[in-house]
């Protein structure tokens, strides 16, 4: 009995295991269908895409560039054809005999091959490791020659960026160079279109609209084996060229503004009074931004930087200079504005004058005598410009000033190197300063001494609004036609269009023509300190202000024996300014000139305003019809 209970227990126990058993076995095969089921059938799409990415392979090939035009459409940054070498790791049989072979064939420094070893680590093996950016064509015809040995090595004809006028246009345009670690982590389309080989935008215009010049990639897809060896081309998508820019200078104004300061440190502008477009923007010395392309060299480098005219600096935007007497036609408007003198008040000029123990000096040590404001501004009167700023007070000076420009950038939307300078007042001095003003520097920054710092393009547009009668402009780069899509650009249309666009910035306009007189006289009358540059022919005729910017204060010992600009040490010498506008009966353009260390602007920076008005008039009509033709089109 007990035999037969243990026997039906031990059925029962077996039973048990093998039902156990038996649903383990049932669930797993289920879990195995059902996983397979999902493999096969719901998540086919994604291991078919996953699949492919094994099996194929995306090379993207640097964009081509946009390319920037001259207002006359001359293209002053372009692209030309440059032909490289690459290296695909993946097809090299033996890197270091490869390279050994290069270095004969192409004279490759130890520094270069070892760069090339460095590089490589760094790659991707189905990645193009680029030897030469710039190969001339009888490297590029030997390694063709010798291509049936060298494996892995692949001759490229591709795009490059030129400049085809060389120095002429770099302070505006800047120019392109590898991206570094920060302009790809500060620019999402840069980091898109990232490839080897690429080349964006490092200053000028170059930078600001990289958007829109950068371009789409050309894409080549290819089908690969398991090690990632090509096996044969799939697709080829043609990218797209980025986006044509026009702006608004003319090259041959450009050119001669490069000739008239050879040799020198400065600055030469050239604005439209009416529309405010910028004619020529030129600073002196310049470089060469074609070196930067492929790489400049360590000498050719240290040149450039260590150039004590300092061509790295963009002085027509970041120069910060006193302006010297150009500034005294701001000057006599403020006081006339303000109701604190008339065409008539007169000042007696001894050729210095008293205050509180102070001497102030006028630069004609017998004096100019009774001087109206005319003769003046004509005679550059600084005894006259001293008594004028006493009454008047810097505070009032400084409304006048801020209405035409000074102490504000300029182009800022475009160049981020742009400085604003600054004009000061009793506030600033006190907050920046910790002092109170005191008479004696209100007497000196009414003739552009002291604490005044201005940009060479602000004189350009103070005197430009000046010339068209007083009403506010907004200076432009970039012609209205651009098809850009860049925000920025978007809002500096806007801007060239709000309302406040040709705004009056004068009280009674009177006084803006008592000024375009006082400066008319300064150019075209006898005593006038330009007059030796001025032009009888009305055609070409203008209206200008000189200045002398100090860069020391001269000791009595100095004044003593006034020396001649040759007899004192280049670095002491004064700046030499000149703003004018012309025609004078029918004004159009205004300019200013700054030669830095050149003397007086009388002898060294108004006669090259003689050269540039007859080429800036006689351009005008081309210009016109150009307008003309493309407002007809539109």
């Amino acid at each position: 009995m007990i035999k037969g209970n243990f026997t039906i227990r031990k059925s029962d126990i077996i039973n048990r295991r093998m039902f156990i058993i038996g649903t383990a076995k049932l669930i797993i095969f289920g879990g195995l269908i059902a996983r397979l089921f999902s493999l096969q059938i719901n998540e086919n799409k994604r291991y078919l895409t996953l699949s492919d990415k094994n099996r194929i392979r995306e090379w993207k090939l640097p964009p081509t560039r946009g390319n920037i035009t001259d207002y006359f459409g001359n293209i002053i940054a372009g692209n030309l054809k440059v032909y490289q070498l690459h290296i695909i790791p993946e097809q090299v049989e033996n890197f270091n005999y490869l390279l050994s072979r290069l270095k004969v064939i192409l004279n490759l420094s130890i520094k270069r091959i070892e760069k090339i070893k460095k590089e490589r680590k760094q790659l991707k093996p189905w990645e193009s490791l680029i030897v030469s950016e710039n190969l001339t064509w009888d490297q590029f015809s030997k390694i063709n020659n010798y291509l049936y040995e060298l494996a892995g090595v692949k001759p490229v004809m591709t795009i490059s960026r030129d400049y085809p006028f060389s120095d002429i246009y770099t302070h505006v345009l800047g120019y392109v160079s590898q991206p570094n670690e920060d302009d790809i982590l500060s620019n999402e389309i840069i980091q898109e279109k990232f490839v080897p080989g690429i080349k964006v935008g490092k200053l000028g215009l170059e930078k600001t609209l990289e958007n829109d010049l950068i371009g789409v990639n050309d894409i080549q897809r290819y089908e690969v084996n398991a090690y990632g060896k090509r096996i044969n081309q799939l697709e080829y998508q043609k990218g797209k060229q980025g986006s044509k820019i026009r702006i608004t200078l003319d090259t041959e104004v450009q050119k001669l503004s490069a000739k008239l300061l050879e040799g020198k440190a400065g600055s030469i502008s050239v604005m439209d009074i009416y529309t405010g477009e910028v004619i020529a923007m030129y600073s002196s010395p310049s470089y060469n931004p074609n070196s930067f392309l492929f790489g400049i060299s360590k000498d050719e480098w240290q040149l450039i930087r260590n150039n004590p005219l300092k061509p790295l600096i963009n002085k027509t935007l970041s120069g910060l200079y006193s302006p010297g007497s150009t500034i005294k036609p701001i000057v006599a408007l403020s006081a006339l504005e303000n109701g604190i003198i008339d065409s008539k008040f007169k000042v007696q000029c001894k050729g210095k004058m008293e205050l509180h123990g102070q001497t102030f000096h006028c630069w004609k040590e017998k004096g100019h005598g009774y001087v109206s404001l005319n003769n003046a501004m004509k005679q550059s009167c600084d005894t006259y410009f001293y008594e004028v700023a006493r009454i008047l007070g810097v505070d009032r000076l400084k409304v006048t000033a801020d209405k035409f420009g000074l102490g504000k950038k300029v182009l800022g939307e475009y160049f981020e190197n742009e400085k604003a300078g600054q004009f000061p007042d009793t506030k600033w001095k006190i907050n920046k300063l910790g002092k109170g003003w005191v008479l004696g520097e209100t007497l000196i920054t009414g003739i552009g001494q002291g604490y005044t710092q201005t940009t060479p393009i602000q004189l350009c547009l103070m005197t430009a609004q000046i010339a068209n009668g007083g009403y506010k402009i907004q200076p432009k780069i970039l012609t209205d036609d651009n098809q850009l899509t860049s925000e920025q650009v978007k809002k500096a249309m806007q801007d060239s269009k709000s309302n406040d666009f040709y705004e009056p910035l004068y009280d009674d306009q009177k006084n803006i023509r008592i000024v375009q007189e006082a400066m008319f006289s300064s150019t075209n009358e006898l005593m006038g300190t330009s007059y030796r540059s001025r032009i009888d022919d009305p055609k070409y005729q203008f209206a200008g202000k000189t200045g002398t910017a100090q860069v020391k204060r001269i000791s009595k010992r100095e004044r003593e024996l006034d020396l001649k600009t040759f007899q004192i040490p280049y670095e002491e010498r004064d700046h030499a300014l000149y703003v004018a506008y012309g025609p004078y009966r029918k004004p159009r353009y205004a300019l200013s000139i700054i030669v830095e260390h050149g003397g007086s602007g009388s002898a060294a920076a108004a006669p090259m305003a003689t050269e540039l008005f007859k080429l800036i008039v006689d351009r005008h009509q081309y210009r016109k019809k150009l307008a003309d033709f493309k407002e007809f089109s539109i």
